[in-house]
């Protein structure tokens, strides 16, 4: 391959002293040098062209014996030296530590076309922060970042890439559920792609261990590859930057409730310092539309990262982040202006984002109204969003709302409903009500029907990889059937289009799937 890596990161911030993957506390180090564990027999599942193509790797090197061995692991190309990445974290709102890449080693970086991206194995095998782990992957968690990497990207999610799957005919030990009763699994790697994967916690372990020097050397660092707008590497530069990263991190969660996205583990060590979605373990999308979902076994009970919290959780985590980046500052007004500032531009973001859902081009101080009612509606008759908001463009605003107990009104969205034998009474005069105000507002948008419903589908995606999708997938894959990854691949590259050989897709859960394992809760277990 023609690939040429760099190490930027390694030759410009401090390294870890003893070269080896020992598990242990490492200080006053950025990252550690590893190697990638060899696998038994490598085998390319996948791998996506429009990635390949971002780092210069033509269609006959990705299918190529080198790109087997060298993003499986087996082979490290010259001049490159892997390296596993150091960082802290608040997990589930307490501070854990010492954290880093357990089971990610980045290989290096590629300067393309002015774009630089950083490439690394997720389940390459143990390192210095595995701690009790081994540092590996299965397929089935495996295929799930990999298409859900892709399918983030074309929603328009800001998101880390994925290049490619492998098998590694290696069997991995997993305890899917935690219950007591793990199980051999097929292992796997996935090569993730992004510009950078420095997160939260980066910057949090050093100020936790007082280690102003390499703090300031790894804030220095981001702003210089990544915030070069900013040309200040003092106090007001240091200000720039929160802000900066706070306003990128708020867009993300922008886009993550716009298309019913849920993370499921918002720790400080999975937020992305460049407002990218970063590490899908138990994610999901909303079937039912309901804010306080997650799909997180391990929070199931206290739901901290549910739906509906994502926004105030994000601003939690930036606050993690003000307290880390403060030895830098030592003000914390203008860092708690940040917050307010967050505050204000996600009230005027998000009701911008539910407009653009409703079809709505024009601002009325009613419309908080209208998106409150709505919401409550579809809490109360459990609604899958995603069908809901795509069908909702089909909805004419010269419908002509019957008075009595008749659900043709519904007949646009009747399909988003998992149960509409309990659209009668109280609940149906909701509908009515909010159905009424809806055709009012749409009345006085200057668009026509054909108009709203082009703009409305550019924003409301027809098609989502809900769980159940990802777990037919997995099953068919646990088999060798390669067949539906594709599929899926291929399906979620253009989730705005109507696709109608793809219709199965557009569906509501079926029933099957509402307790299933891996299509209802997932655990973090890899």
């Amino acid at each position: 391959m023609k690939l040429q890596l760099n190490d930027t990161f390694v030759n410009e911030l401090p390294a870890d002293e003893v070269m080896d993957n020992t598990r242990r506390q490492v200080v006053r180090a950025c990252y550690s040098f590893v190697k990638p564990t060899k696998t038994k027999a490598p085998q390319l599942v996948h791998y996506a062209k429009e990635v390949a193509h971002l780092l210069g790797i033509t269609e006959e090197e990705a299918t190529s014996n080198e790109f087997l061995k060298v993003f499986s692991g087996n082979e490290i190309l010259p001049n490159s030296t892997p390296y596993a990445m150091c960082y802290g974290g608040h997990q589930f709102g307490h501070w854990a530590g010492q954290l880093g890449d357990g089971r990610a080693i980045n290989l290096g970086e590629v300067e393309h076309n002015n774009q630089r991206w950083a490439i690394q194995l997720k389940g390459a095998g143990e390192t210095p922060y595995s701690r009790t782990a081994d540092g590996l992957a299965v397929l089935r968690s495996s295929i799930r970042e990999y298409l859900c990497s892709e399918a983030m990207h074309h929603l328009g999610v800001p998101t880390t890439r994925a290049l490619s799957l492998m098998l590694t005919g290696d069997k991995v030990m997993r305890d899917m559920l935690y219950d007591g009763n793990p199980a051999y699994e097929k292992g796997a790697v996935v090569c993730r792609v992004a510009p950078s994967f420095l997160r939260f916690g980066s910057y949090e372990i050093f100020s936790s261990r007082g280690d102003k020097k390499t703090l300031k050397q790894l804030v220095d660092y981001t702003i210089q590859h990544f915030y070069p707008e900013i040309t200040a590497r003092d106090k007001e530069g240091y200000i720039q930057f929160f802000n900066a990263v706070s306003a990128r991190t708020l867009d993300m969660v922008i886009e993550w409730q716009r298309v019913g996205f849920v993370h499921g583990v918002m720790n400080t060590d999975n937020m992305s310092i460049l407002g990218l979605t970063i590490d899908y373990g138990p994610y999901g999308w909303l079937e039912g539309y309901d804010k306080k979902w997650t799909p997180n076994t391990t929070d199931a009970q206290h739901k901290r990262y549910q739906f509906g919290q994502q926004p105030n959780i994000a601003l939690w985590n930036l606050l993690k982040l003000a307290n880390a980046i403060y030895p830098l500052i030592e003000e914390a007004e203008p860092l708690e202006q940040v917050f307010n500032e967050y505050k204000v531009d996600f009230e005027k973001k998000y009701a911008q984002m539910m407009r653009s859902k409703l079809g709505l081009t024009l601002k009325e101080e009613e419309d908080s109204q209208l998106i409150n009612q709505l919401e409550e509606n579809l809490r109360r008759t459990e609604t899958d969003m995603t069908i809901f908001f795509r069908n909702l463009g089909n909805f004419s605003k010269e419908t002509i709302l019957p008075e009595k107990d008749d659900l043709q009104f519904l007949d646009a969205v009747k399909e988003a409903f998992y149960k509409p034998d309990e659209l009668k009474g109280e609940v149906l005069w909701f509908w009515r009500e909010w159905m009424s105000k809806y055709v009012e507002r749409l009345k006085r948008e200057s668009l026509t029907d054909a108009e709203r419903k082009l703009k409305m589908d550019t924003v409301n995606p027809k098609y989502v990889l809900r769980n159940y999708m990802a777990q037919v997938a997995i099953d068919a894959a646990d088999k060798g059937d390669y067949s539906v990854v594709e599929e899926l691949f291929n399906l979620l590259k253009q989730p705005y289009d109507e696709q109608p050989d793809a219709q199965k897709w557009f569906a509501k859960r079926p029933e099957w799937a509402r307790t299933k394992v891996g299509c209802s809760m997932l655990s973090c277990s890899s």
